[in-house]
């Protein structure tokens, strides 16, 4: 997992703004099909918005906190349900600040 810099989660918060969720967590939990499910989209997008069915704002931390571990991605942003993802490609299309 990347450690960013403010400045580079501010700027990834941008790029995120007029994103839609693509992948979605259900009433059974972070499974491995999600988990495959983002994997894939992080390959795709690079940056990610994740929309989390849990209620308790613990359980959405949590979740993160296993994705981004689980896929090596560095969490941008947790706002209510919606948490922000991303991961840096073999070739970048995104270019962060230093």
């Amino acid at each position: 997992m990347v450690k960013l810099t403010p400045a580079q989660r501010q700027y990834l918060k941008g790029l995120a703004h007029p994103l839609s969720p693509v992948v979605l967590i259900g009433e059974k939990g972070l499974t491995d099909a999600v988990l495959k499910e983002a994997g894939r989209a992080l390959a795709a997008h690079e940056l990610i918005k994740i929309k989390a069915g849990s209620g308790e704002k613990e359980t959405r931390s949590q979740w993160m906190e296993q994705i981004c571990q689980a896929l090596d991605a560095s969490p941008v942003q947790q706002i209510g349900k919606i948490l922000v993802i991303y991961r840096a490609a073999e070739k970048p299309a995104i270019q962060l600040p230093r």
